[in-house]
């Protein structure tokens, strides 16, 4: 599988035009091409009157190797990386292990609790706060009546703080144990579209 990176196609573009710019851009014809994955769009919007959408497209093309070769000096054309996370350790078959504590029930700590699950190591998590409708009550207690409850408010409870706002993004550029990966993945599993 290939990975085309910088395609670039104008905001409104046709559904049809990223198959055909991807020809374009690897010149194959349309029965040449497999199939093909949005991988990653992004927006340029530094010329206000011609935004463009920028893609990177994994593709499967007939004859990979002689489509690769062409593009062996271009940096937009690539192998697909593998991003699937890479377990660190696994828990021993059959040894008895004490169990790991997780502090904290939020995005992190619900992480790696599953993580931990995943390798065989059944963590306990464990977090002061309360559940997240009733921390979600608490903490409109103390945003709206000034009542603070010690133990339930944005800072302890299930989820987190970013419970309560609007979190930061990641762009995962620099993310080469593909961490960020994982999670949307973990997000698919359980429902999410594929496309997030």
């Amino acid at each position: 599988m290939l990975r085309i990176t910088e395609l670039k196609l104008p905001i409104n573009h046709a559904d049809e035009a990223l198959p055909a710019a991807v020809c374009k851009r690897l010149r194959i014809t349309p029965r040449e091409l497999v199939r093909y994955k949005v991988a990653r769009r992004a927006n340029d919007a530094r010329d206000k009157m011609d935004i463009q959408l920028v893609y990177s497209v994994d593709v499967n093309v007939k004859d990979e190797p002689t489509v690769l070769a062409r593009f062996r000096k271009d940096r937009h054309v690539n192998p697909t990386p593998d991003t699937r996370y890479v377990f660190v350790a696994k828990a021993p078959d059959g040894v008895e292990l004490p169990r790991p504590v997780v502090v904290g029930a939020g995005p992190c700590g619900l992480f790696a609790g599953l993580i931990l699950a995943q390798m065989g190591f059944r963590p306990i998590i464990v977090d002061r706060g309360k559940v997240v409708r009733e921390r979600t009550k608490d903490t409109w207690g103390l945003w709206r009546r000034g009542v603070l409850d010690p133990e339930s408010n944005v800072q302890f409870g299930e989820g987190g703080a970013g419970t309560f706002s609007d979190g930061k993004l990641w762009s995962q550029i620099q993310d080469p144990r593909h961490l960020g990966r994982k999670v949307l993945t973990e997000f698919v599993k359980a429902g999410a579209p594929e496309e997030i």
